[in-house]
């Protein structure tokens, strides 16, 4: 799939404004990723409503459309990260199953992303949520914890970023586990 394929899988909605295939810097091959900017929130908004686990065209996958962490040409905060870490996942969770077992809880979160594997595009155990505010994040923490979602207990912990992990192990630090972070959530359109 290159940008003409995404672009015309939404241009029909008239509010596209560009489409960005997300490439390996060596292979140029592609990252299994692609961000679609919209002419506005609410656009943006409608086609996620819209497409999100729909067929794509001349496939037999589905669109999985999330919210991108910030949009084309702006520059991600190095503010706090809001983040926690959920394991323990069984396979039939789905983001937005994930994001409705929080948002019953927690008015604050902004979004929630389980992790899949590309080939197959089953979820690989675990996902992350994103909070809005910094105390719902903490009582999540310990609140959600051993909370079943689907048919297993969850586990959770803090969403560590790739770059303090570099950091720990540029160190020498040891920590007994880290998760790596991604990008996704609440953000332009």
């Amino acid at each position: 799939m290159d940008e003409s394929y995404l672009y015309n899988c939404f241009v029909h909605t008239g509010e596209v404004v560009s489409a960005k295939v997300i490439r390996n810097k060596i292979t140029s091959a592609s990252e299994g990723y692609e961000f679609v900017e919209f002419v506005s929130h609410v656009a943006a908004e409608r086609a996620l409503q819209m497409y999100n686990g729909t067929l794509m065209p001349q496939t037999e996958q589905n669109f999985r459309v999330n919210w991108a962490a910030f949009g084309m040409g702006e520059r991600r905060s190095e503010g706090t990260d809001l983040s926690i870490f959920v394991g323990d996942l069984a396979s039939d969770v789905t983001d937005l199953m994930l994001l409705e077992t929080f948002k019953a809880h927690y008015s604050s979160v902004k979004s929630a992303k389980v992790v899949v594997h590309l080939a197959t595009n089953r979820g690989k155990g675990y996902g992350f949520v994103r909070f809005g505010d910094e105390n719902e994040r903490a009582h999540a923490m310990t609140e959600m914890n051993g909370v079943y979602c689907s048919s297993w207990p969850m586990r959770i912990s803090v969403a560590t970023s790739k770059k303090s992990m570099g950091s720990a192990q540029q160190f020498g630090t040891k920590a007994s586990m880290s998760y790596s972070n991604t990008p996704y959530g609440q953000g332009s359109s």
